[in-house]
């Protein structure tokens, strides 16, 4: 194998693996400034107090938008297409089977096998992580789909015009487009749309994942120079050279 394909099988794979994990641990509402340790920011703004009420599936989110960056700086428009659509399809795979294993039925002794740690039914437990409603997950994919085009096209657009120079500055800019479709699309389709979020709180959760999201993406900078000074370490000059020239020409 060489080394340009071993490397697009490194990157899809934590790529997808990303994903996947992230679109699961999604249902979950965390604050960010408790787990931290702090108190809520509480910052008032369009007629309300906010602060980092996020998805858990932001903590997962940055090495997404590295590996998106990457794949796109050595392999184009085109790699982050390809994987972004094998990523939707693994990602209904994955829900597919996450039904199917809720549609099992328990065995008796099972249910109850938690109950010393305050889960009187352990199915329905279960049940209520991962079946995470149609609405969520049809918000999650077209979220998810949508951003990644959007910011590959943009990352693609600003390479052509800054060569291989100003890494940070093509990868922040995607970001910042792209997660603001991410951050507001995937909330209005699963929790307005087929829940009963109100449209305050959807501005308010998605104004602070967005935050979060262009903050982490800034912060992560120095770590996107690293990976890319590794990565060419690894291929070596000239066949790094000549895989970043192609996907500028893509």
């Amino acid at each position: 194998m060489s080394k340009s394909n071993r490397l697009f099988l490194v990157l899809g794979f934590f790529f997808v693996t990303n994903a996947l994990i992230a679109e699961f641990v999604g249902v979950k509402i965390f604050s960010l400034e408790l787990s931290l340790g702090f108190e809520p920011v509480n910052w008032h703004f369009l007629g309300a107090d906010r602060s980092f009420t996020l998805t858990a599936g932001v903590i997962l989110w940055p090495v997404v938008f590295i590996m998106t960056d990457l794949i796109n700086e050595y392999y184009g428009k085109k790699g982050v297409r390809t994987l972004s659509y094998l990523t939707v399809v693994m990602l209904i795979y994955a829900f597919i089977m996450a039904f199917m294993a809720m549609k099992s039925t328990p065995a008796d002794w099972w249910v109850g096998s938690k109950s010393a740690d305050g889960i009187a039914d352990y199915g329905k437990a279960f049940n209520s992580v991962f079946g995470q409603g149609l609405s969520i997950i049809i918000g999650s994919l077209v979220a998810f789909l949508v951003g990644q085009l959007v910011d590959a096209g943009i990352f693609s657009k600003l390479k052509q015009r800054t060569g291989q120079n100003l890494i940070w500055l093509r990868a922040t800019g995607s970001t910042v487009v792209s997660q603001l479709i991410d951050s507001f699309v995937v909330l209005f389709v699963a929790f307005y749309l087929g829940g009963n979020w109100t449209m305050d709180q959807i501005i308010g959760v998605g104004i602070m994942n967005y935050i979060y999201k262009l903050t982490m993406a800034i912060v992560l900078i120095p770590v996107l120079y690293g990976v890319h000074n590794i990565i060419d370490r690894y291929l070596g000059k000239e066949l790094s050279k000549e895989m970043i020239a192609g996907a500028v020409a893509e």
